[in-house]
C-alpha cells in the first residue's frame, strides 16, 4: 500500500460533498479524476510489488511514448506526422525485443488499468445519477422519464392521457449469450467488489480510518486481479453462460420497484397526482436466449434448455423465499394491537397446520401475519424442492393472491405504510417475474426446419404407399403381393435433434410455467413456408401453438427473423400473405391477434453495409406496421441490436425515438448482448437508469412531444433511398463481393485467434464453408474492432454522401436539415461519427502488414483508407464541425484519453501475431494473444 495518507482521504468534508452534488463542469469532474488517478497509483504499486520495478518502468515507458505519439499525430499538419511515425517505430522496436512473458505482463498491466478506469467512469455515472435526483426541479438527465413527463405536462397533455399511453407500453429486454463478453465471471465479481468500495468512498462524512480501510480492500482486489487468469483456460459451456446471465437478476429484481417509484414520483411532481406505484401498469418484463438459442450452437441440447428453465425458476423462488422471510420478520402486528381482515382470518383458520420452520420455532398465536407468512413460505419451499409438490403453489397468480391478502388486511387496519414499504415491491416483482423469471425464446435456423420437412415427407410418402397397398376391406394384403416399396433413409441427425427439441418444448411447458416458453425465433426466414413449417412441426410433436386460456398457456408463436437486405425488403409481403392465410387466422385469434416479428441488424449490416441496413430496417418497420393495421394484427417488433455500431448499437434513447412516426404502438423487444449486460445492469443505479431510459423512450416514441410528430418530407426519404442504393452497390462491390477482402480480413485481424479468447460456447461460423455469408456477424465486427479499422461502422456511407452532394450543391443544406429534423438520419450520422472517432488508421496499417500478399494488401488497404477519409470529410461537412465529436466533448475526451493506453496493447498484439504467422506455436503464445484481445476490448469498451 502506498506510504502516507489515504488517496481518498477527505480533508474538507463540505468541499467533498460539493464536488459530489455540483453541476459545475470542472468541479463535478474532480471525483472522477480522483478515482481514476488513485486507482492508477494503486495499480502501479501492485505492479512494482508483483512484477518488480523493471515491469513498472517499462509500462511507464510505453505509456509516455504512446502519449507522445498521439500528441505528435495531432500536430501532423505542422510537421508532426513524421515524428509521430518515428515514435511508433520506437515502440515497435521495444515490443519486438520483448520476451513473450514480458509482452504478456505488459498487456495485463494495461488491461487492468482499463478495468479500473472503466470502474471509475461507472462510479462517476452512478454519482451523477444520484446528484440528479437531488435536484428534481433542475434539468433532467437526457432521455429520462422525468424529462419526458415534464415535457408532456408543459405541452398540456393530461395525466389520464399519459396513463393511457403508459398502459400500451411493454418493454422486453432480452439477454443473449452472443459471444461478446470477454471477461470471466470471476473477473466480473472482482469488478463489482471494487465498484462497491468506490461507492463507499463517496459516503460522507468519510473518516480517515474508513478511507484507509477501503483503499486497502481495493488494493487487495487489484492484487487478486493481477494473480487471476483473465482469459478462460477452457471454452465456457452453455451452463456457464446461463449462470452469467442470471448473475444480473438480483440487481434487476431489487431495482425494478424503484423504476415504478420514480414514475409515480414524476406524476406527483408534474401533475400533482398521487398515484401509488402499485397502481401503475406493468411496463417491463424480461426475456432470454441463453439456453434456448440453437442457431448454429450444437451445445444447446434439450437438457440444457431444461437446466436454463430450472435455474431461472430457482433464482426467482430464492428471491421470494428471502422476501417472504423478511415479511415474516417485519410484519409483527398482533391482533391485540390491530385487527386483521376477515379474509385473512378465514384463510388462516381454513389452512391446514403448517409444518414447523426451523427459523421460527414458535410463532405467537396473536401474530396473524407471521402465522400466515409461515404457510406462504412453506408452500414456496415445497415448490423449490420439487416441480410437482402438491402443497406448493400451482401458479404465480395464487402466490400473488396470498400476498395481496396480506396487503389488503394491512391497508384496512392502519398499516398502509407497511403495505407500501414491504408488500408492494414484492407484488410488483411477482407480476413481472412470476415463477419463471423471464421468457426463454427458442431459436433455430429456417434451413433446419426445411430439412426436417424434407426428411419427414419421405417417411410420409412411405405411409401413403402402405395405405395404397390395402384391399377394399381395409385388410393389409399378404406379403406374397411383394409391395413395391423400400424403407426410406432414417431422418438426419439435425432432424432428429429438432424433433427432440420440439417434444422437449411440449414437456417443459407442462412442467414449468407455460409462459416461460412462448416464442420460437426462425433465423434466416425468407418465406411464409418458413413460418408454417415451424407451426406444422410443433403441432406434429404435440406442442399446442394456439395456447390454452384455462391453463394460462400462451402457446408457441413462430417468429420470423428477417436478416438479409433482400429479406428485409420482402418481409412486408411475406407477412401480408401469412396474416391473410385462412388457416393462420385461427392462430392469430388464439394469440389475441398479436404477432411478433424480428429484424436483424448485424447480418443485414454484414450483407449490405450500415446505411442500407438501417434504412431497410426502418422501411420494413414502417411497412410491417401498415400491413399489420390492414390485417387487424397487433405487431410487436423485436430488434436484434448488438453493442457496437456495426451491429445496430448506439444510444438506446436515440434508437427508440428514431422509429418511424406512427409505426409504434408501445410494444418493443430488443436484445441485450454480451458486454452490454455488464455496462447496463451490473449496478442498481445503472440498471434503474437504463430501464428508465427504455420506458421514457417508448413513451416519447408514442407521444412525439420531443421529436417530429410527422413523417419526414418525401424529398428526404427519396434522398436517403438514393444514397442507400449508392452505398449498397459500393459496399457489395468493394466488401461483400470482393474475393480478396476476406483474405485480407483473416490475415490483418486476430479473427483466427478469437478462439483462444474462449469467449462463448457458440462456433464463429454457421458451417465449415469459408465465406462471408457463413461467417457470423459478431466475429466480423469483432475482428475489425480489434484492428482499429471498424469497417462495419462506416464503410459506404462517405461514398454515398459524397455522390449525393456532388449531384447538386443544394443537397448539402438538405442533409444538414435532415440531420436536425429527422431522428433516423441523426442516429445514422452520429453513430458513424462515433465509429470514425474510435477507428485509428495508424494502428490499422500495422495490422495490414501481416497480410502476406503485398499487392492484395495495398489494394484493399488503399480502398479502405480512401473511403474512411471520404466518410470523415462528409460527416464533418454535414455536421458542420471541424473535428469529430466536437459536439460530444465527453465522448471525445474519453476516446482521446483512452487511445494512448490502448495503443501499446495493439502493438503487442501485432507483434505476437507476426510471431505466430512466422511459425511460432505454443499455448503461452495463444494465451498472450487472447490477453491482448481482452485488453483491447477493455480499452475500447466494445467487442463485436
Amino acid at each position: 500500500m502506498p506510504s502516507g495518507e489515504s488517496l481518498w482521504k477527505a480533508d474538507d468534508q463540505a468541499q467533498r460533498l460539493a464536488e459530489l452534488t455540483t453541476n459545475d463542469l470542472e468541479e463535478k469532474e474532480k471525483p472522477l479524476r480522483r478515482d481514476a488517478g488513485s486507482l492508477g497509483r494503486l495499480l502501479g504499486e501492485v505492479l512494482k510489488e508483483q512484477g518488480g520495478p523493471a515491469l513498472f518502468d517499462q509500462v511507464e515507458q510505453l505509456r509516455l511514448l504512446s502519449i507522445r505519439q498521439r500528441e505528435l499525430a495531432g500536430q501532423a499538419d505542422n510537421g508532426g506526422g513524421e515524428a509521430s511515425q518515428q515514435v511508433v517505430a520506437q515502440i515497435r522496436d521495444a515490443v519486438s525485443r520483448m520476451s513473450l512473458e514480458r509482452a504478456y505482463h505488459l498487456t495485463k498491466a494495461f488491461a487492468i488499468y482499463f478495468e479500473l478506469n472503466n470502474l471509475a467512469e461507472t462510479a462517476h455515472r452512478k454519482r451523477r445519477r444520484r446528484a440528479a435526483l437531488l435536484m428534481p426541479d433542475g434539468r433532467p438527465q437526457p432521455g429520462s422519464f422525468r424529462g419526458t413527463l415534464r415535457r408532456l405536462a408543459e405541452h398540456g397533455v393530461s395525466a389520464q392521457k399519459v396513463l393511457d399511453w403508459l398502459r400500451q407500453i411493454q418493454i422486453v429486454p432480452v439477454f443473449t449469450a452472443h459471444p461478446t463478453e470477454v471477461a470471466r465471471r470471476t473477473i466480473l465479481h472482482k469488478r463489482r467488489r471494487i465498484s462497491d468500495l468506490l461507492e463507499k468512498l463517496d459516503r460522507l462524512p468519510l473518516s480517515p480510518l474508513e478511507a484507509a480501510e477501503d483503499e486497502a480492500a481495493i488494493m487487495a482486489e487489484i492484487t487478486a486481479l493481477w494473480q487471476t487468469d483473465e482469459v478462460r483456460r477452457s471454452r465456457p459451456t452453455v451452463e456457464d453462460e446461463i449462470k452469467m446471465g442470471l448473475d444480473y437478476y438480483p440487481v434487476l429484481i431489487e431495482t425494478l420497484p424503484r423504476v415504478y417509484d420514480e414514475i409515480a414520483a414524476c406524476f406527483k411532481q408534474f401533475y400533482g397526482l398521487d398515484i401509488p406505484p402499485r397502481d401503475l401498469p406493468t411496463v417491463i418484463r424480461f426475456g432470454s436466449w441463453i439456453g434456448g438459442d440453437r442457431d448454429g450452437n450444437p451445445n444447446v441440447t434439450p437438457l440444457v434448455t431444461r437446466d436454463a428453465l430450472q435455474r431461472a425458476r430457482e433464482a426467482i423462488l430464492d428471491h421470494y423465499l428471502a422476501a417472504t422471510d423478511q415479511l415474516q420478520e417485519r410484519l409483527s402486528p398482533s391482533i391485540q394491537q390491530a385487527p386483521v381482515s376477515a379474509d385473512l382470518r378465514r384463510a388462516i383458520e381454513e389452512e391446514p397446520p403448517t409444518p414447523p420452520d426451523p427459523r421460527w420455532t414458535a410463532i405467537p398465536a396473536d401474530e396473524y401475519y407471521r402465522r400466515f407468512m409461515a404457510r406462504v413460505r412453506y408452500r414456496l419451499r415445497c415448490m423449490r424442492h420439487s416441480l410437482a409438490d402438491a402443497e406448493g403453489y400451482t401458479t404465480a397468480a395464487d402466490f400473488a393472491r396470498d400476498i395481496r391478502l396480506v396487503r389488503d388486511s394491512l391497508a384496512e387496519n392502519g398499516g398502509e405504510r407497511l403495505a407500501r414499504l414491504l408488500v408492494d415491491p414484492l407484488l410488483r416483482q411477482i407480476e413481472t417475474f412470476g415463477f419463471h423469471l423471464h421468457t426463454l425464446d427458442i431459436r433455430q435456423h429456417a434451413r433446419i426446419h426445411a430439412r426436417a420437412i424434407a426428411d419427414l415427407a419421405t417417411i410420409d410418402d412411405l405411409r401413403l404407399k402402405i395405405d395404397d397397398a390395402q384391399d377394399g376391406e381395409g385388410q393389409t394384403l399378404t406379403v406374397n403381393r411383394q409391395p413395391s416399396i423400400v424403407l426410406p433413409a432414417p431422418p438426419t441427425q439435425t432432424t432428429t435433434e429438432l424433433l427432440d427439441t420440439l417434444r422437449m418444448v411440449g414437456g417443459l411447458k407442462h412442467d414449468y410455467p407455460p409462459q416461460a416458453i412462448r416464442t420460437y425465433i426462425i433465423s434466416g426466414a425468407t418465406s411464409v413456408d418458413d413460418v408454417l413449417a415451424v407451426a406444422w412441426l410443433a403441432q406434429m410433436n404435440a406442442v399446442a401453438i394456439e395456447g390454452d386460456a384455462e391453463k394460462r398457456d400462451p402457446g408457441l408463436m413462430p417468429v420470423p427473423l428477417f436478416e438479409s437486405i433482400q429479406d428485409l425488403r420482402g418481409c412486408p409481403t411475406i407477412c401480408r400473405d401469412l396474416w391473410t392465410a385462412p388457416d393462420y387466422q385461427r392462430l392469430l385469434d388464439a394469440w389475441g391477434r398479436q404477432q411478433e416479428v424480428m429484424l436483424g441488424y448485424s447480418d443485414s449490416n454484414k450483407d449490405g453495409g450500415l446505411l442500407t441496413s438501417l434504412w431497410e430496417i426502418y422501411k420494413a418497420h414502417r411497412a410491417l406496421h401498415q400491413v399489420a393495421d390492414e390485417c387487424n394484427v397487433r405487431l410487436t417488433l423485436f430488434h436484434g441490436r448488438g453493442g457496437t455500431v456495426g451491429r445496430g448499437g448506439g444510444p438506446t434513447h436515440r434508437a427508440i425515438t428514431s422509429q418511424p412516426v406512427g409505426a409504434f404502438h408501445g410494444a418493443l423487444k430488443l436484445t441485450e448482448q454480451g458486454e452490454v449486460l455488464n455496462w447496463k445492469y451490473a449496478e442498481p443505479v445503472l440498471a434503474e437508469r437504463n430501464l428508465d431510459i427504455m420506458v421514457a423512450s417508448a413513451l416519447e416514441a408514442l407521444t412525439r412531444t420531443g421529436t417530429p410528430a410527422t413523417p419526414p418530407p418525401a424529398e428526404w426519404e427519396a434522398a436517403l433511398e438514393s444514397m442507400s442504393d449508392v452505398a449498397f452497390r459500393f459496399y457489395r462491390a468493394h466488401i461483400a463481393d470482393d474475393p480478396d477482402l476476406l483474405t485480407y480480413f483473416e490475415e490483418a485481424t486476430p479473427i483466427s485467434e478469437l478462439e483462444h479468447a474462449k469467449i462463448g460456447s457458440r462456433p464463429a461460423r454457421r458451417s465449415a464453408r469459408r465465406g462471408l455469408d457463413d461467417l457470423r456477424a459478431i466475429p466480423w465486427v469483432f475482428g475489425w474492432m480489434q484492428s482499429r479499422y471498424l469497417v462495419p461502422g462506416w464503410f459506404g456511407v462517405g461514398h454515398a454522401l459524397n455522390q449525393f452532394v456532388a449531384q447538386d450543391p443544394a443537397h448539402l443544406p438538405m442533409l444538414r436539415a435532415m440531420l436536425k429534423g429527422w431522428p433516423l438520419f441523426e442516429d445514422i450520422v452520429r453513430n458513424v461519427e462515433g465509429a470514425l472517432a474510435k477507428a485509428d488508421l495508424t494502428i490499422a496499417h500495422l495490422y495490414s502488414e501481416l497480410v502476406s500478399d503485398a499487392a492484395l494488401r495495398e489494394r484493399i488497404r488503399t480502398k479502405l483508407d480512401e473511403e474512411f477519409y471520404r466518410t470523415q470529410a462528409m460527416i464533418l461537412s454535414v455536421t458542420e464541425q471541424t473535428g469529430l465529436l466536437d459536439k460530444n466533448p465527453v465522448l471525445k475526451r474519453s476516446i482521446r484519453l483512452r487511445n494512448p493506453y490502448v495503443d501499446p496493447m495493439s502493438l503487442i498484439q501485432v507483434e505476437l501475431l507476426r510471431r505466430k504467422r512466422a511459425g511460432e506455436q505454443s499455448d503461452s503464445l495463444n494465451y498472450a494473444l487472447a490477453a491482448t484481445i481482452n485488453g483491447i476490448v477493455a480499452g475500447l469498451r466494445n467487442t463485436g
